[in-house]
């Protein structure tokens, strides 16, 4: 039998269009209305729609349906299901306390327009009633309604335009073929057209501007748009832009997850922080992730509490396995700068977490790779690896440097070096100095030595970049510096020793030259150095060896007997000496005396 369809189209006022469709194989019907006054009604047997400047009226069987937006009520069962667009509400239903859908007689109702668009979608809302020749009751209509057209009105994209001629087919294949079906689109006009100039504007650049928000005020203002209603549309238009809906839907289903097992773990807590910061970057309004929240959490799915380096590291490495869904989730220089200040900090700790989600997320990778996943999911691994290598290699040789005594670099390292720099410098401004030598300066393990080469260092690689100096200029600088080390820590064993066991030979400058001189004879004997000992440089030594002797006789006695602190931290702070050196001191003391090796232990910690 061949269908036929009847249309009607008007306007109720300057706000509300409407479209009225009678669909069907009965055209025994053609006249489905009529008007009286400012009323139009819309009739069949058992049932009839009433437009009028008021509202909407109902009474017989049927329902309501619109697409999901922001503001409208969405039942978790919704949710959980991502197929579902649409809600549908069948008159004369309601729910009983265990959650199941009772029907009933009572299905007449009246609606204001101001109340429709505000509870149900902004622009768009379709009310629908079916004729069917059967002596059923409304009860049992309803129930036949819902087995018929369920499914479909909840989950069909035939919303999204305004032409229903398609959505009343996809409705009638699911009817008997005696049916038919009677649709009423209501549009709100004003509301439509805020929303397809802000469309237009949104779609253009992904953003916008000063000059597009004053226009879209402007229009809202001279169309009489509440705010509230402004923001609705505005969140419906930036969820359904493609970047944006994914994202969403995806923060969504690892929420309702979440739910379901009673809590949010660290890895879903990092997956959810990594989608809100991808929706950051793309503008989409957090009231949709808000809205989320207050919805499906409750008091009991409490997030695991972790370090924040390790939360951030969590999060980022996500990253890589949302491409699957093709998100835009890109490493930008900011998420690398992130990783690397973590994996620092990780290292400072001995914090062992972070080394094992880089080990996890290499291994999925790998296996999403061996899938048919995007070899661009590699691609990201791949350049965070490259980086944390260089990391690694920097961080490596700048601290040998700094703490080895007697380790020199070579051109080839240098060369290296300035590559890593060049490469940490275009993530950020200052980043490798940041990295490699701000936290190696703050170590209070740094000897004087340590300091200065680490200085050195620094200095010769800004001067080559900035062509005032050569690799080999600086390597021979630093060779340079590493043999007045070895001579310095050569006297300072052959002070030591000649003074062990009478320290007072070395406080007058008689005393000094005599020292100097059996110390020189006895290096040049044995052929270890056989230059003149650069005067200062002996000065330093002594002074250093005066220092471990107050330390010890003076000072170290008092803060052990009296715990005092401040003292010590005095010292720390303004001797000169590094802390290994000083505790080695203590470590010494303590043995000699057989002291509790626990109040050594309080004493370092404070």
């Amino acid at each position: 039998m061949m269908n036929t369809e009847l249309r009607l189209h008007g306007h109720i006022d300057e706000s509300i269009e409407f479209f009225a469709t009678a669909a069907g194989t009965d055209s025994s019907r053609p006249q489905f209305y009529q008007q009286t006054g400012d009323s139009l009604r819309f009739f069949a047997p058992g049932n009839e729609f009433i437009l009028s400047p008021q509202g909407v009226s109902h009474r017989g069987n049927g329902g309501s349906f619109c697409e999901y937006m922001f503001g409208v009520e969405q039942p978790l069962a919704d949710l959980a299901k991502t197929d579902i667009r649409n809600r549908l509400i069948l008159y004369g239903t309601s729910y009983d306390n265990n959650n199941r859908l009772v029907f009933s007689n009572k299905t007449e109702g009246t609606h204001s327009f101001n109340r429709l668009f505000l509870d149900g979608h902004a622009t768009s809302n379709t009310f629908f009633f079916v004729h069917n020749t059967n002596n059923a009751t409304l009860e049992e209509q309803q129930c036949q309604i819902l087995q018929w057209l369920g499914k479909t009105c909840k989950r069909t994209q035939g919303l999204s335009t305004i032409e229903d001629s398609q959505l009343c087919a996809e409705l009638l294949t699911q009817l008997p073929e005696t049916a038919t079906i009677y649709l009423f689109r209501l549009i709100h006009k004003k509301h439509r057209c805020y929303q397809e100039r802000f469309r237009e504007l949104y779609y253009e650049n992904h953003n916008l501007g000063l000059e597009a928000l004053t226009e879209l005020d402007n229009l809202a203002v001279a169309l009489e748009i509440d705010r509230y209603q402004q923001e609705r549309i505005r969140i419906d238009v930036m969820y359904q832009h493609r970047d944006n809906y994914r994202i969403v839907d995806e923060y969504k289903k690892v929420l309702i997850s979440c739910r379901q097992k009673g809590q949010i773990d660290q890895e879903a807590n990092a997956r959810l922080t990594r989608l809100k910061t991808l929706s950051v970057r793309q503008g989409i309004p957090m009231a949709l992730f808000m809205a989320l929240d207050e919805f499906l959490k409750t008091k009991e799915m409490e997030t695991p509490r972790e370090a924040t380096y390790i939360a951030d590291t969590r999060q980022i490495l996500q990253g890589l396995l949302l491409q699957e869904e093709r998100f835009e989730t890109n490493f930008d220089s900011n998420d690398m700068v992130i990783l690397l200040e973590a994996k620092q900090l990780a290292a400072k700790n001995r914090d062992h977490t972070f080394e094992h989600l880089l080990l996890e997320t290499g291994k999925i990778c790998d296996e999403k790779i061996r899938d048919g996943a995007d070899l661009l999911i590699l691609e990201n691994f791949s350049y965070i690896i490259t980086f944390f290598d260089r990391f690694d290699s920097s961080s490596q040789q700048i601290s040998q440097l700094a703490f080895m005594d007697g380790y020199c670099l070579n051109e080839e390292v240098v060369r290296s070096l300035l590559g890593s720099r060049e490469a940490f410098e275009a993530l950020q401004r200052g980043l490798f100095e940041k990295l490699f030598f701000t936290s190696i300066e703050e170590n209070d393990y740094l000897g004087r030595f340590g300091r200065r080469k680490t200085k050195l260092l620094r200095r010769g690689l800004e001067r080559i970049v900035a062509d005032q100096q050569s690799i080999s200029g600086l390597v021979s600088e630093l060779e340079q510096l590493n043999e007045e080390e070895r001579l310095y820590l050569l006297l300072l064993g052959q002070a030591k020793e000649r003074i062990r066991n009478s320290y007072s030979r070395y406080y007058t400058r008689k005393e000094q030259d005599e020292l100097l001189v059996e110390i020189s004879r006895e290096l040049c004997d044995k052929k270890v150095f056989e230059q003149d000992i650069p005067r200062a440089l002996f000065e330093d030594v002594v002074m250093h060896i005066k220092k471990e002797a107050i330390y010890l006789h003076n000072l170290l006695p008092q803060i052990v007997s009296e715990r005092d602190q401040s003292l010590r931290n005095d010292f720390l702070t303004n001797s000169g000496l590094d802390r290994f050196t000083i505790e080695e001191i203590e470590r010494e003391y303590f043995a000699r005396h057989d002291l509790d090796p626990n109040a050594l232990i309080q004493l370092r910690a404070g």
